[in-house]
This record gives C-alpha cells, sequence and structure tokens, in this order.
C-alpha cells in the first residue's frame, strides 16, 4: 500500500450535515472523490442537488436529505437513512452550526442555549444515532467534528459561538474515550474560511485585509483546506489518532477580526 492509499475511503458510507455549500459540501465531494458513498443534509434542496451532481460525476452515490437540522431529532435521523438507503455507516462529519456574534449583554440565555443546540447538542444526537449502526460494519470507523478557532481563544463577541466551539471540542475528546478504539472521534479548530459567513466581510475591503494581514500565512483559508483536513480524519491515514483537534486556522493564534465593540461604561 502506497502512502496515497491511506487516503482513500473505497466505498465507504459517509453523512455530511450543512454539506448544501462551504466547507460541507467541499468535506462531501472530497469523500467522494476519495470513494466514500455519502449522505449529504441541509435546509436548502437546490443546493444539495448541486452538490450530489459533483458526487456522482466522481462515480459515487449521492443520498440527498433536505433538513432543518438545528433540530437534533432531524440531524439524528440521518444515520438510519444512510444505512438504509447505502447499506452501511463509516464516517460521520459534524459540520452544521454557527452563531452571530453578539454583545455580552445582548447574549441572553436563550441565545447561549440556542447556540450550544445548534453546534452540540445536533452533533451528540447524530452521533449517538450513529454509533450503533457504525459497530455493525468491521473497520475502524469516523466521526470528525467542525469546532472553530474561536472555541479556543477569546475574542470580543464571541461568548456564545465561543463557548457552543469550545464544547463541541471537549465533547470530541470525551467522546473519543468512550468510543475507543471502534470509533475514532476528533474535530478541528477552524479559522477564518471564505464561505458565506464571510459574504458581509468580503464586501468591506478594510475588513478582508484585517483578516489577511491579522493571519500568519497571510489569506483568508478555502473549504477545500478543511475538507483535506477532515479526509485525513477520516481516512485509514488517520488511523492511530482520535481525542485530538486539528487545527487549520493559517496559524491564528487570537482573532483577526475586530468587530469594535465598545467597552461597558
Amino acid at each position: 500500500m502506497s502512502i496515497l492509499d491511506r487516503f482513500r475511503v473505497t466505498d465507504h458510507v459517509a453523512v455530511v450535515t450543512g454539506a448544501g455549500r462551504g466547507i460541507g459540501a467541499a468535506t462531501a465531494v472530497a469523500l467522494a472523490q476519495a470513494g466514500a458513498d455519502v449522505v449529504i443534509s441541509a435546509r436548502h434542496a437546490d443546493q444539495l442537488e448541486a452538490v450530489a451532481e459533483t458526487i456522482r460525476a466522481a462515480g459515487r452515490s449521492a443520498l440527498v436529505v433536505p433538513a432543518d437540522l438545528s433540530d437534533p431529532d432531524a440531524a439524528a435521523s440521518l444515520a438510519q437513512a444512510a444505512y438504509d438507503g447505502l447499506g452501511r455507516l463509516d464516517i460521520v462529519v459534524n459540520n452544521v452550526g454557527g452563531t452571530i456574534p453578539n454583545a455580552f449583554l445582548d447574549t441572553d440565555v436563550a441565545y447561549l442555549e440556542e447556540s450550544f443546540r445548534f453546534n452540540v447538542s445536533t452533533a451528540h444526537a447524530l452521533s449517538r444515532a450513529a454509533v450503533p449502526l457504525m459497530l455493525k460494519g468491521e473497520g475502524q470507523k469516523s466521526i470528525t467534528s467542525i469546532s472553530s478557532m474561536m472555541g479556543r481563544t477569546a475574542g470580543r463577541g464571541y461568548l456564545a459561538y465561543g463557548t457552543a466551539k469550545a464544547a463541541l471540542a471537549h465533547w470530541s475528546r470525551l467522546a473519543a474515550t468512550d468510543l475507543a478504539p471502534r470509533i475514532r472521534v476528533n474535530g478541528i479548530f477552524v479559522g477564518s474560511v471564505m464561505t458565506s459567513a464571510l459574504e458581509f466581510v468580503a464586501q468591506v475591503p478594510e475588513m478582508m485585509e484585517q483578516l489577511e494581514t491579522k493571519t500568519p500565512l497571510g489569506r483568508v483559508g478555502e473549504a477545500e483546506d478543511i475538507a483535506a483536513g477532515v479526509l485525513y480524519l477520516a481516512s485509514p491515514a488517520g488511523q492511530y489518532v482520535t481525542g485530538k483537534l486539528l487545527e487549520i486556522d493559517g496559524g491564528l493564534q487570537s482573532p483577526n477580526l475586530d468587530l469594535n465593540l465598545p467597552d461597558l461604561m
């Protein structure tokens, strides 16, 4: 086996959430190009169909499941959909999530709990439903969750988002302990990546310049940068890695975007 063969996931079945665009779409396509059949889910069926066409062009099967993945029950249902539709389940990628930045006094308990549900509860619901089905197959299985560098650093305005992403990161460490050795669980601390979440920044040259100049590698990331990391963690290339958070963030050690929130007076 060559080293490149270790990055193959031939005939495996993966579930990728938030797969209509951005990191989720790039990840679904990367897994397909490496040999997997993929269940893709997000809100918008038209976006999913476009991703599915690319997956099928790579010679793999795509199962499209439009759903509101802010609902943990909807997320959990994807596991059985994969098993029933494609016959097995090997890889789960928890990509759905996100929270709009907010000032501290505007972050009420409901906002915090909503952020936790969307970023953590959905990942747990899908993973919990997936585990019994993953254990029916032979070999190692993999769960990868998309966290954020804001889950390991501090920045004003990111209390809800950063807290939820930090929880998701530690959830990955704890789940890895519970599920070893049959199922490896890892995560990725993602930096600034040019997805729909940064569309408003891309329209403001001064903000884009700030993102780039404050990132040690001097650029905003691409969705494929993250997809490559997911493939590593999900494939035999990462078979000796579990309970870890891979940092794919351009070298960031602190936030690279100042939201200009004022001091409390």
